[in-house]
């Protein structure tokens, strides 16, 4: 299931995402995954089954190839090759001045963003993690690359639990439910269709991601 998580700043998307990565730990209450309490789930057993892509992701100096097989470094060439294949952005990644073998320096630099961002992309599937965070993971890019992200995105989450941040209308709209948040506080939830017909504190959001959109 995709949960989108929607909600001004400061309204506890984060919090959210920080809970269920045990990043740290509730003061009340329990959070469970997969039926379990987090406190008895080790963090290295999660973070291994876990995906995380954020606005600012970290790419190291080395090859765009080293940079994705982070998350799986006995992954083979070709594995790598069909994660950018399945995501449908290998050719973006093979027109580089080296193809995957293109240098690039800390932080990514000598990438775009969106460049940097299909390699963080690539990077999560290769791992084949049962949960994926998204965090804003696609507000910082170009209208065009957004497109080809989207696609990525789809092929990203298929059979997967995720949590995604949301400020772009395509990832809400596929989300299976929609969480609206306001000063810590899930105060609507439903589709992101039902939540229109609501006519609440999501209809009036919507509106602002239309119009934030239309401008991109």
């Amino acid at each position: 299931q995709a949960v989108a998580l929607v909600g001004h700043t400061g309204s506890g998307k984060s919090s959210i995402i920080n809970l269920v990565s045990k990043f740290y730990l509730p003061t009340r209450g329990e959070l469970l995954i997969d039926g379990r309490e987090i406190r008895t789930v080790t963090s290295h057993s999660l973070h291994r089954q876990m995906g995380m892509v954020q606005q600012q992701n970290f790419l190291f100096t080395g090859t765009v190839l080293a940079n994705i097989r982070l998350s799986k470094p006995e992954a083979t060439e070709a594995e790598v090759r069909d994660a950018a294949r399945r995501l449908d952005c290998l050719d973006l990644l093979e027109a580089l001045p080296r193809g995957l073998e293109t240098e690039i320096g800390e932080r990514g630099a000598g990438l775009s963003v969106g460049q940097r961002q299909l390699v963080c992309f690539a990077r999560a599937l290769l791992a084949d993690p049962r949960l994926v965070i998204l965090d804003e993971a696609t507000s910082a890019i170009d209208a065009v690359t957004e497109a080809r992200l989207q696609k990525a995105l789809v092929a990203l989450l298929r059979g997967r639990t995720s949590f995604v941040v949301a400020h772009r209308l395509s990832t809400i709209r596929h989300a299976d439910i929609v969480l609206v948040l306001d000063q810590g506080r899930i105060i609507e939830r439903g589709t992101h269709l039902e939540l229109l017909a609501l006519r609440g504190h999501y209809a009036a959001l919507y509106e602002q991601f239309v119009q934030v959109d239309e401008q991109a």
